[in-house]
């Protein structure tokens, strides 16, 4: 195609080593370049990574299938060049050809370079190589890029200038090819260019299946995160984007099962539960439930929500965890603790959407952020306004992170506080004021709404626990150094909390009111097995008024709370919230909970546990609280096909209830 010039020798001996590929050459580089760099990247993760990944055992095969995917990602990237090029790669428009392929090549690899940089910082706090999350919070600039400079600034320079040399790197291997001539003509670009399209096609789709390659068939191992690591972070990302325009029947990819099925399931649970609430819905609102108070009151109580961001059972001493959390300690003696309360999931929406609506998780985004849920979804704050409750939000940040405040004011909540509403606070960081100033605030806020004579609702949402771990000085006695780190953050959490409760304790609208301290979720959700639920293992306490102290040592879901708040709360409702009113419940049942980590969604009965995976048969397994520990079973116990059945109702019917927009009040 060309001579090689003395200046440019290695770079134009590396091109004339492409030249048999004539206009194609570029996407030849492309693979010449892509295959190694992100071959050794995956190499280097899974040295990182060693002990989880050699307690799998699989690693040649990890490499082997990790190419595959690589290729399957490169040709992706290749195929809008090779589609292009009958048309562009003549003698008339060559030297826009040049110009084009050049920069598509540089910028490509600039970004499999980009994700592949990110990767580690991402894997430490996720456990997952970039994927949905990354893309999510893009969103939020004004809040993420704040938390990566106080956070992750080592990561984001070095990141950033590993990523410059790599585009200075491939435009000065990439120039030779602007002194390229055509070599081949007309005919023999459209002769090959249908053999080529056809291979790039077959290489894009990497199986002969009726279904193409996708994450799912990579999930060799137990360990979610092994099993990211075979994947490349540039295909886990466009995945994840296109798994995003599909939720709404996101969940069909553990199987289907018809309507009338799921609430046959739906009702066989509430039996298997003893929960004699009546079911009195109809094709309407399917799952509507017909409560009555089982604790009967003349003026209904209200109600404070606390959602402690990150707070899970790992930093809680009498749950196993570290003692960071001495005031909850206290007050657990003074209500009702939950001693095996899980989250449904990994993210604040996905806890929010539980606790303030009842719904059960799905393996789409949680419907705080789909369109479907932004006008008649069923909330707590449309529940009690029909009772004449006022509902209000009040968080330390910018409310319209993760679309809360749009979410919650099209569903019943009537007023949203957020960090513009705080004058002179004693504290801000990467995601707004202090706990202690948001506490400070609520005080504020209920103080006003007793004066008022109004009975309220009020969700309160932390956020000092959030990475990268910002709270004023000499409140606490650091757990450890240095300071920002998640045990200090949560014990300034925790004396927050406690200084709040103080006030509130000597104030008049103590006794008319009901508080519940709830995680969102825990910190860096993560392990080696399918569904690691010692990490969704986090605190429940309720308590205020006139609330008995108990022990609930049922296996419970974030789901149970709202319905249970309603008895304690003496409110009457009809609503179609699928959880428990824990208040009707005997000690002695074994409970359930449900859990969607990833792809992966568990359901646990008692100790016993199904996990249903995309494309794969549901697993069993034994989870052991005391030891933490999840025990994969050789095979599935008597009442497996009925648990399974169970699971699969339950997480099919949440995606029902959503795309039929069917979870609503009468």
């Amino acid at each position: 195609m060309f001579e090689p010039r003395n200046h440019q020798a290695p770079a134009a001996r590396l091109w004339s080593l492409l030249s048999p590929l004539g206009a194609y050459a570029p996407i030849g580089l492309l693979f010449l370049v892509g295959l190694p760099m992100l071959s050794l990247s995956r190499i280097a993760l899974m040295l990182w990574q060693w002990d989880r990944v050699a307690a799998t055992g699989i690693w040649p095969d990890m490499l082997l299938h990790g190419v595959r995917v690589d290729i399957i990602q490169l040709s992706l990237l290749g195929l809008p060049l090779l589609l292009l090029a009958p048309v562009l790669a003549m003698h008339r428009t060559w030297r826009f050809w040049r110009v084009l392929s050049r920069y598509w090549v540089v910028l490509s690899v600039a970004l499999l370079a980009l994700l592949e940089i990110a990767s580690p910082a991402f894997i430490n706090e996720y456990d997952s190589r970039p994927n949905r999350l990354f893309v999510e919070y893009l969103k939020y600039p004004a809040e993420v890029f704040p938390m990566l400079w106080n956070g992750f600034r080592l990561h984001l320079v070095g990141g950033t200038l590993a990523t410059t040399f790599v585009v200075w790197a491939m435009v000065r291997l990439t120039r030779p090819w602007l002194t390229v001539a055509p070599s081949w003509s007309r005919l023999k670009l459209w002769l090959t260019w249908p053999l080529l399209a056809l291979l790039a096609l077959v290489a894009i789709r990497s199986s002969f299946d009726h279904r193409p390659a996708n994450p799912a068939l990579f999930a060799l191992t137990n360990d979610a995160m092994v099993n990211t690591l075979i994947l490349n972070s540039t295909w886990s990302v466009a995945h994840a984007i296109y798994g995003m325009k599909h939720e709404a029947r996101s969940s069909e990819i553990y199987g289907s099962m018809k309507e009338n099925d799921i609430l046959q399931q739906v009702l066989a649970t509430r039996q298997l539960l003893q929960d004699a609430r009546p079911l009195v819905g109809d094709r309407e609102i399917p799952t509507l439930t017909d409560q009555k108070a089982s604790i009967r009151r003349e003026r209904p109580l209200n109600l404070v929500i606390i959602l402690e961001e990150s707070l899970g059972a790992t930093f809680v001493e009498s749950l196993g965890g570290v003692p960071v959390t001495p005031e909850i300690e206290k007050l657990k003696e003074e209500g009702w603790w939950f001693e095996q309360l899980y989250a449904t999931g990994t993210r604040s929406v996905r806890g929010i959407e539980a606790v303030v609506t009842g719904f059960p998780p799905t393996p789409a985004q949680s419907v705080v952020k789909l369109s479907l849920a932004q006008n008649n979804f069923s909330t707590l704050a449309q529940i009690l306004g029909k009772q004449g409750y006022e509902s209000e939000f009040i968080y330390g940040g910018e409310s319209h992170f993760d679309n809360m405040r749009g979410f919650f004011m099209a569903n019943g909540f009537s007023r949203v506080t957020d960090q513009n509403d705080y004058e002179s606070p004693v504290f801000k960081g990467s995601w707004g004021v202090s706990d202690e100033d948001l506490l400070n605030k609520t005080h504020e806020r209920l103080l006003a709404k007793h004066a008022e004579g109004k009975r309220s609702f009020t969700l309160v949402f932390t956020s000092s626990n959030h990475t990268p771990f910002e709270f004023p000085d000499g409140r606490i006695e650091l757990y450890e150094q240095p300071k920002g780190t998640d045990n200090n953050a949560v014990k300034y959490t925790d004396y927050a909390l406690g200084q709040f409760v103080k006030k509130a304790r000597s104030s008049d609208y103590w006794k008319d009111t009901v508080f519940v301290v709830v995680a969102d979720h825990d910190i860096r959700v993560r392990g080696d097995s399918l569904v690691p639920i010692e990490r969704f293992h986090i605190p429940g306490l309720i308590f205020g008024a006139d609330i008995p102290q108990r022990k609930v040592k049922t296996v419970a879901s974030q789901i149970d709370l709202a319905p249970t708040l309603l008895s304690l709360m003496g409110v009457d409702a009809k609503h179609p919230m699928i959880g428990r009113d824990l208040t009707r419940e005997p000690d002695s049942l074994p409970g359930r909970a449900m859990m969607q980590y990833e792809q992966n969604y568990a359901w646990m009965e008692g100790q016993k546990v199904v996990i249903l995976r995309p494309g794969k048969e549901a697993s069993h397994a034994d989870y052991d609280p005391a030891r933490k520990h999840l025990t994969t079973a050789a095979q599935p116990p008597e009442n497996g096909k009925a648990m399974e059945e169970r699971a699969l109702a339950h997480v099919q019917l949440g995606a029902w209830l959503y795309r039929s927009q069917l979870y609503r009040l009468p």
